[in-house]
């Protein structure tokens, strides 16, 4: 029924209704594209991978943006070959079973010994994971097993029960999403967001400027994990077994071999590389493809491509590729101003921290239906872009605190896929979930305004100032 629905809602806007007053042709047939796609990923009616490379097609057949090569040109957008070679590096470290190791590696060295220890440990896994694993929802997927064997340690009674549910939201859902949130290729919805600028505005944020502007929000776990624990009442509960079951279960691991180290070697190598590029001068994309070839100079892997590609997640891959095509065209044929117009005629007239609650509240609003935040990113933060000027704020900080705050939607684990991955575990219901997500949805909205808008304009880009130069290099 969504399948059906989505082309004849396809068809209806772009040939059958009238264009609306305001909008271009153009813009019209965008609008059809974006119905189409919202419909798809709402009632996930086709793979998502398949509907991102249907993207350019759509953008063609409707007249929205013509050649072919123009309509598909997000499929070549430096953050594609970034988050391409991100995937094959995470894929390497599944193939070569470096991620399992390396959580419980660090889950034994924080010794953790309560409920409260096991989630500050799994934050700090989440976070050095953020740095070769790309996407809140492969990391997820990544430390569900480990979650499960945690919590399995915990007993039944009741307050072992809320433990459990504190520990799979926490660790899977809100640590998988907030430790993404200050490295590039940690989350999907960063590169979309920076391929934006960076075609709009012809701004370019370099793997450490990303780091720069949004590592603050690391800060925001500690106000997460302080109304979890409190909610739960969770806090004190001991791990049955303690240390021990994270010592006995890194033991059944076999001994790191030297291609293992090889391979860290690699990761290391790309890293400096990423964190220096102010002085060297080399594009993230450029070094990451570095990176890919010395990774596969003989005798640095001991298993060959078949294994990588088969753990590659090449569906999220074309989505974005697809993402990065529509949101271009949403900025292009005149349909993020059109959408603009429409919000500028609620939100304008109030305080700059006024508008953004506003905004980020009809958000998580519009989020309570979808489930992909690249999907979600994709048709908002070109709209954000385009009403920052007509509300008199700055175009890059309002885009981001816009964007951000659509990445914390917790009132449903249908919202995001880290959601799905931390439901699959059984610890927690959809009531739960819910309640403890209504005031974490708060939290974040809050520490956007309160936070992370002074910390922009600390570093040069206040919200509140639309004509602040860029402070960072081109």
């Amino acid at each position: 029924m969504g399948f059906v629905a989505a082309w004849l809602c396809f068809f209806a806007i772009a040939w059958w209704l009238p264009t609306p007053q305001g909008l271009t042709a153009q813009g019209k047939a965008t609008l059809a594209v974006v119905a189409w796609v919202a419909i798809v990923w709402v009632v996930e009616a086709i793979p998502v991978g398949v509907s991102g490379i249907l993207v350019p097609m759509l953008l063609v057949l409707s007249h929205a943006v013509t050649p072919f090569p123009k309509a598909a040109s997000g499929f070549a957008a430096p953050v594609v070959f970034l988050c391409l070679v991100a995937f094959l590096f995470s894929a390497i470290m599944q193939a070569a079973g470096l991620d399992r190791r390396i959580a419980l590696l660090l889950l034994e060295r924080f010794r953790a010994r309560t409920a409260n220890g096991v989630i500050w440990a799994m934050f700090a896994v989440n976070f050095v994971m953020s740095l070769v694993v790309p996407a809140a929802n492969a990391r997820a997927a990544t430390l569900l097993p480990v979650a499960n064997g945690i919590v399995g340690l915990f007993g039944d009674s009741a307050r072992e029960r809320e433990a459990k549910k504190a520990i799979v939201i926490q660790t899977l859902v809100y640590g998988s999403m907030i430790s993404g949130m200050c490295i590039l290729t940690a989350h999907l919805p960063n590169m979309v967001v920076s391929g934006l600028l960076e075609r709009q505005l012809g701004l370019r944020l370099s793997y450490f400027t990303w780091f720069k502007l949004q590592w603050p929000y690391l800060g925001m776990f500690v106000l997460t994990q302080f109304w979890v624990q409190h909610y739960f009442k969770s806090r004190a509960v001991a791990i049955p077994g303690g240390r021990q079951a994270i010592v006995d279960e890194r033991r059944k691991l076999p001994p790191a071999g030297r291609h293992d180290y090889a391979v860290l070697a690699v990761f290391a190598f790309v890293a400096l590389l990423w964190a220096t590029e102010s002085v060297h001068g080399i594009q993230s994309e450029i070094v990451a493809l570095i990176g890919l070839a010395l990774m596969f100079a003989p005798g640095v892997l001991r298993f060959g491509w078949k294994e990588v590609q088969e753990r590659t997640i090449w569906g999220t891959l074309f989505l974005l590729g697809g993402a990065l095509s529509l949101s271009a065209a949403i900025s292009g044929s005149g349909l993020a101003q059109w959408a603009a117009d429409h919000i500028y005629a609620v939100a304008h007239g109030y305080v700059w921290w006024a508008v953004l609650a506003l905004v980020m509240v009809g958000t998580h609003v519009i989020r309570i239906g979808m489930l992909s935040n690249v999907a979600a990113v994709t048709m908002i933060a070109p709209v954000a872009l385009a009403l920052a000027p007509r509300l008199g704020l700055h175009p890059v900080a309002f885009t981001l605190l816009i964007s951000d705050t659509d990445s914390f939607a917790y009132l449903l684990p249908t919202q995001i896929t880290a959601g799905v991955i931390a439901y699959s575990s059984g610890a927690f219901t959809t009531a739960d979930y819910a309640k403890v997500g209504v005031v974490s949805v708060l939290i974040a909205i809050a520490y956007g305004i309160c936070v992370m808008a002074p910390w922009y304009a600390y570093l040069g880009v206040p919200v509140w100032n639309p004509g602040a130069p860029w402070p960072f290099a081109h």
